[in-house]
């Protein structure tokens, strides 16, 4: 699914997947990090991948 322009522009951007990793690990929820396809950055979500 492609991430909307207005959900990539609030989130917040790491430029490595290490990066997001270190913020998701530090959240209360359990979080992953993705690749967007808009801004090539990586942002976390807390939903599960549905493949």
């Amino acid at each position: 699914m492609r991430t909307r322009l207005s959900i990539c522009r609030r989130k917040a951007r790491f430029a490595t997947r290490e990066e997001a990793l270190v913020a998701a690990a530090k959240a209360e929820v359990p979080l992953r990090a993705y690749r967007c396809d808009r801004c090539w950055r990586f942002h976390l979500t807390s939903r599960i991948r549905c493949r």
